[in-house]
């Protein structure tokens, strides 16, 4: 197996989901790479870490009671109607699978469940990219600071041509860039550095025309923004803070 096979296959290795041949192949990698090793401790002390310092809310003794009943009432409907087919809509279907789930493990399920709309599948490719070109320590493909040496080496490698911005005088220098896939596609990932916080910059060619600003959102600890300017969507994760991280998304998009 192939590194970026084994990393595409690591998250499911590492919560036990995969069959045993394939665990076979993905320890036997492990046993023999060091780096890809590295890249499954890190994960591991990142889950450690999430489970240890992420915050914990307790839906509400009224929430729940509340769930219980529609949970309940739910059932009761389903029995009474057992011998007719019925179709639910999707919107119903979600709605009593959030009730059920709010009951089994609390507010924090139902957010998650809710933020399968919308944007809710990019986020999770690109928080996911993000945090494999820091596991596996492949940021970059052309490392540069230079946005004229960065820019052309996309020329080719892509079907269209990524904006770059420099925004070393802001505080933001450009570290590089790479080749990364998200949504059935090649996309351009522009990295930047803030400190010792780094900053992956997805873009490809936007499916609907006009300019949009996204709000910030929150995924596994990272930070996500989503730009749509100049014909281009941009998404931006980061662990810096978010003040920070909406200042250089408003910097780089500014006057495109």
């Amino acid at each position: 197996m192939t590194c970026n096979e084994v990393l595409d296959r690591l998250s499911a290795f590492h919560d036990g989901e995969l069959d045993p041949v394939g665990s076979r192949e993905v320890e036997q990698h492990l046993d023999a790479c060091p780096g890809c090793a590295d890249a499954l401790a890190r994960m591991a002390e990142l889950g450690e870490r999430l489970r240890a310092e992420a915050p914990y809310h307790r839906a509400p003794n009224s929430l729940r009671d509340r769930a219980s009943r529609a949970a309940w009432d739910h059932a009761s409907r389903g029995r009474s109607t057992r011998r007719r087919r019925v179709d639910l809509s999707s919107q119903a279907w979600l709605s009593a699978a959030a009730a059920v789930l709010v009951v089994a493990g609390g507010v924090g399920i139902f957010a998650m469940l809710q933020s399968q709309a919308g944007f809710g599948s990019v986020e999770r490719e690109v928080v996911s990219s993000h945090v494999r070109s820091l596991m596996a320590s492949h940021l970059t493909d052309v490392a540069s600071t230079d946005q004229h040496t960065v820019k052309p080496w996309f020329n080719g490698k892509l079907d269209f041509s990524p904006p770059v911005v420099d925004l070393v005088t802001s505080g933001f220098p450009l570290i590089g860039g790479r080749l990364d896939y998200l949504r059935g596609r090649p996309v351009a990932a522009l990295v930047y550095q803030r400190r010792k916080h780094w900053i992956n910059v997805f873009v490809w060619p936007e499916e609907r025309s006009g300019n949009s600003g996204g709000r910030l959102r929150t995924r596994q600890g990272y930070h996500v923004i989503h730009e749509a300017h100049g014909g281009m969507t941009y998404w931006i994760v980061s662990d810096l803070s978010s003040e920070e991280l909406s200042h250089f998304a408003q910097m780089l998009v500014a006057d495109r």
